[in-house]
């Protein structure tokens, strides 16, 4: 008898290397049929069972003691493609897909290398994947290393379905608004971050990695920044730190501003606000909150639509919205303006955890602003920044080199030097001339 289930079964391998060979030579052994083919003899059922939920097909006869479980797992394998959320101008336009053995070697691909290792894990009771710790042996400290195996070891779940669950699970401060692992589709992302001593986590069936240990400025750089020259790459990071500033206090600053401190404007400059504010009947914190609203909504219906439709949506909407708005006397112009800029400054932030965690703290500023003024604006980036300093991701501080102050870990964090002032072991190649 041969059990094997047909939607993970190669079942044209089965036809012609199992049926065929056996139903013209049932006189030979076993072993002389599948040459063609890798199997292993089995006695417990319960192994069978995993083996045939991986795409083996098991092979009973009469008299036998076991079972051969036969290789045959159909391979439906998506194309290797860049990430639609990653892409770059200059470099490999490759990047990771659903089984973890094509990533394994993209990776190597990009680290031709003994001391890169890897580790592999089991996860889930009821449904069992398979996951992978990847690290450079030279590079990596140790204790990190222990640190990653342990937590994982630590997961008990019934079912690891996405790289979500491990990052939920893994990470220090679960209820922290900051992400404290770097997620990437990218080989060579990956492959610069292991270098440097970190952490990848793999899991089969999910296109993401996990990096780790993370810190607040690494999800502000993108793999562009070294593949471009070095103040190009400076003045566009600097601009990209801006626009974080501006994605979450713009909108306090504007209410605290014409609420409580207008006095600080140019003269003209408060007439023309003043007379926008005076056809509306509502506060200043009542419409931001209002257009943030209306601009998440356009968001995520532009993400759940068709690419096309979704763009449509998000460009025609906003400019519909946006003036019936203004014309119904519901907002004014210049809060328009404040929310499409911190909205654009949004789209900056390469990380997309990132840009959501930014994303989610206007409001408690915009609150704290509409309350206290620039008084409530800097409580409560006080809080943040202490919260920011205490934050650790895997036992190293999240917001290095700033806290504990490393002034050689700034020569890549705000600004980039050029790589041979900032790696220790490589220095400026030497010209004839």
């Amino acid at each position: 008898m041969l059990f094997y289930l047909e939607s993970i079964t190669d079942t044209e391998l089965i036809e012609r290397n199992v049926i065929v060979p056996f139903s013209r030579n049932q006189d030979k052994d076993l072993t002389e049929l599948f040459t063609t083919l890798s199997f292993s003899m089995e006695t417990e059922l319960n192994q069978g069972i995993q083996a045939l939920l991986q795409g083996s097909c098991l092979y009973f006869s009469e008299g036998m003691s076991g079972f051969y479980v036969l290789l045959t797992p159909a391979k439906y394998e998506r194309s290797i493609s860049e990430p639609e959320n990653e892409g770059v101008i200059r470099g490999p336009h490759n990047g990771f897909i659903e089984q973890m053995k094509v990533n394994l070697y993209l990776i190597r691909k990009q680290i031709a290398s003994p001391n890169l290792k890897v580790r592999y894990f089991t996860l889930g009771k009821t449904v069992p994947k398979q996951v992978s710790l990847v690290y450079m042996e030279n590079t990596a400290s140790p204790e990190l290393v222990n640190i990653v195996e342990t937590r994982i070891q630590k997961i008990s779940l019934d079912w690891v379905l996405s790289s979500g669950f491990i990052q939920e699970l893994t990470e220090d401060n679960p209820f922290s608004i900051f992400p404290q692992l770097i997620n990437t589709e990218r080989p060579d992302h990956t492959s610069t971050y292991l270098l440097d001593g970190y952490v990848a986590i793999l899991l089969d069936g999910d296109p993401t990695a996990l990096i780790v240990p993370a810190s607040f400025f690494s999800f502000y750089q993108t793999p562009d920044d070294y593949n471009n020259r070095w103040f190009i790459t400076s003045f566009v990071r600097f601009i990209r730190l801006i626009g974080f500033v501006t994605a979450f206090q713009l909108p306090a600053l504007y209410i605290a501003t014409v609420s409580f401190h207008s006095n600080v404007l140019p003269l003209q400059l408060f007439f023309t606000i003043q007379g926008s504010l005076t056809r509306v009947p509502f506060p200043p914190l009542i419409e931001a909150m209002l257009l943030e609203l209306i601009f998440e909504l356009l968001r995520e219906a532009g993400l759940r639509l068709p690419s096309r439709v979704g763009q449509t949506i998000g460009i025609v909407g906003g400019l519909v919205i946006g003036d019936a708005i203004v014309l119904a006397g519901l907002v004014s112009y210049t809060m328009i303006i404040v929310v499409a800029l911190t909205a654009i400054s949004s789209f900056l932030i390469p990380s997309n955890e990132m840009s959501s965690a930014i994303r989610f703290l206007r409001f408690p500023l915009m609150i704290a602003a509409s309350l206290f003024g620039y008084i409530g604006i800097s409580f409560g980036l006080t809080l943040i920044f202490i919260h920011l300093c205490k934050l650790e991701s895997f036992g190293q501080p999240y917001f290095r080199p700033l806290s504990p102050l490393k002034l050689q870990g700034l020569k890549d964090t705000f600004v980039r030097f050029p790589i041979w002032s900032i790696r220790k072991s490589t220095s400026r190649p030497k010209t004839d001339k």
